[in-house]
């Protein structure tokens, strides 16, 4: 049974996830001062289960501080969990094999400026990985041809001389998922991959994540506060928000029924042509908790138009509304008495 902020992707049960995380938190320490004598933590990330299923792609969809960054380097390992596990194929990775979990798991950052050295050429950044990893083969040049080819960057020859500033956004994002491409990887995790590109390039950086999960079975976790993208290019949405998962399911299920009032206001702020079964009229106002001290009981609460009493006291289970389509919100629960379902005053911003 998963417990609050445990909202599993859906995905077959004949063998295990490609990756999956099990109760992941992550809380970041505060120094005591003047201004906070007491210090604190900040719940960044808290007991999340996510499971993200071989060949698909799968978006974490949330708003600015909802921790889907966060989570996205406990997967990639950059950071360690304050309690929770990652395991890869259904096994717990050992923390002497960080080299050999990058050849599994690759991470492409939102800055594809800062992410590249400015003083080298493309050729070097993309050489580097090839010969770390005894990846390159006979010959190298073919290998890096090979990369910028996979990523629409062709000919080769008239990048690989190339540095950085010299580059435009869309081609400098390019060129860092190439390089997360040389050694391999099973599970690709974009961080945010479009959203420092002109709004005219995003869409060949979108298509060009979806060939690579449709020509080349590449696991694909893309993190974004787009849910109108999410819905274009992902198999699977989960909604993250304070630190937790509320809703997750198919990405056409999700985003045409929504079943959690935050995807409801995630869709109302993101209108999509393509989405005819629904009329989002989200009455929620408000402002993410202070994650210091997060609210108790279900952490939308304060700006939920549907919020009962039961909602600032317990946190909600994540309740199946249809099969692989979750949400954790009290307004799915039966047997719930009067007094559980009485309406909470709620503050105006």
């Amino acid at each position: 049974m998963t417990g609050p902020g445990q909202v599993r992707s859906h995905q077959q049960v004949t063998e295990p996830p490609l990756l999956e995380t099990r109760g992941l938190t992550k809380h970041f320490r505060i120094r005591s001062s003047r201004l906070n004598p007491h210090g604190g933590a900040v719940h960044a990330v808290d007991n999340v289960s996510l499971a993200v299923p071989k060949g698909g792609i799968t978006a974490i969809v949330g708003e600015s501080g909802s921790g889907k960054s966060t989570l996205t380097r406990l997967m990639a390992r950059l950071i360690k969990p304050t309690s929770g596990e990652l395991l890869l194929d259904g096994r717990r990775p050992a923390a002497s094999t960080r080299r050999a979990y990058a050849t599994h798991v690759q991470l492409v950052l939102q800055d594809p400026f800062s992410s590249l050295n400015p003083v080298h050429d493309v050729r070097y950044h993309l050489a580097r990985p090839l010969i770390v990893h005894k990846l390159a083969g006979t010959s190298l040049d073919q290998a890096i041809e090979g990369l910028l080819d996979r990523v629409s960057l062709s000919p080769a020859a008239l990048f690989t001389g190339k540095y950085p500033h010299e580059l435009s956004g869309g081609q400098r994002q390019r060129v860092a998922i190439a390089r997360a491409l040389a050694v391999q990887p099973r599970l690709l995790l974009a961080d945010e991959p479009v959203s420092m590109l002109d709004v005219s390039i995003r869409l060949g950086v979108l298509n060009l994540l979806a060939d690579l999960r449709d020509n080349d079975g590449l696991s694909i976790v893309y993190v974004t506060h787009d849910i109108a993208s999410a819905r274009y290019l992902a198999d699977v949405i989960a909604v993250m928000y304070a630190g937790q998962l509320v809703e997750s399911g198919p990405a056409q299920t999700l985003t045409d029924e929504p079943s959690h009032p935050y995807t409801e206001l995630l869709l109302s702020a993101a209108p999509d042509p393509a989405r005819t079964r629904v009329t989002v009229n989200l009455r929620g106002k408000g402002q993410v908790p202070n994650l210091v001290a997060p609210p108790p009981g279900c952490r939308f609460h304060p700006r939920c138009p549907h919020a009962m009493s039961i909602c600032a006291e317990k946190a909600p289970m994540p309740f199946e509304i249809s099969p692989g389509h979750l949400s954790a919100c009290w307004l799915h629960a039966s047997g719930l008495d009067e007094s559980q379902r009485a309406p909470r005053a709620r503050k105006e911003a």
